[in-house]
């Protein structure tokens, strides 16, 4: 009769469950990605500074471009450009030529981004203001007496699971 056996079946096993422990541990970052207009995308009858106005842009961010991509295109252009509807000399065409053009917002500055060929005129213009993300929060200063189960819970139990598992799977080959 073949023995049963209990536990991790592999090291690949083993490192999937670290690997998941030290998730756990990491801090919430992310970047967010922003289709430009919503629902509706890159298209004319959209007001696009209402879209943005209520809107927290930070460095590492994405907007994502969605439109019809045989009519228009994405500019990023300066201040002058934006507010003249100038596509003539853009700092750089996003346009790919697939109507879905993603731009990093990896510099802390005002973004300028208009569409060509005539559609700036309409509305199809938008002011990108990028800024810093804020600094984590704070933690509380721990009080005299205070618990520690707070530390425990948060890293030491998570470790202890993890050597546990990494230990089960290597007497499994003995």
């Amino acid at each position: 009769m073949e023995k049963l056996r209990m536990g991790i079946a592999s090291p690949a096993a083993a490192a999937a469950v670290l690997l998941c422990a030290f998730l756990l541990m990491l801090p919430d970052v992310s970047a967010v990605r922003y289709i430009v207009g919503g629902g509706k995308g890159w298209t004319t009858n959209v007001n696009y500074t209402i879209w943005a106005r209520d809107m927290h842009f930070y460095n590492g961010d994405w907007l994502f471009f969605v439109y019809d991509r045989n009519q228009m295109n994405v500019l990023e252009v300066n201040q002058t450009d934006y507010e003249n509807c100038n596509s003539d000399h853009p700092i750089h065409n996003w346009t790919t030529g697939a109507g879905r053009d993603v731009v990093p917002l990896n510099v802390t500055k005002v973004y300028y981004f208009i569409s060509g060929k005539g559609f700036c005129y309409g509305g199809m213009k938008v002011a990108i203001p990028v800024e810093n993300p804020p600094p984590p929060p704070v933690a509380a200063p721990v009080k005299a007496g205070a618990s520690i189960f707070t530390l425990r819970s948060q890293v030491v139990i998570p470790a202890v699971f993890a050597v546990a598992a990494v230990w089960d799977s290597f007497l499994q080959f003995w």
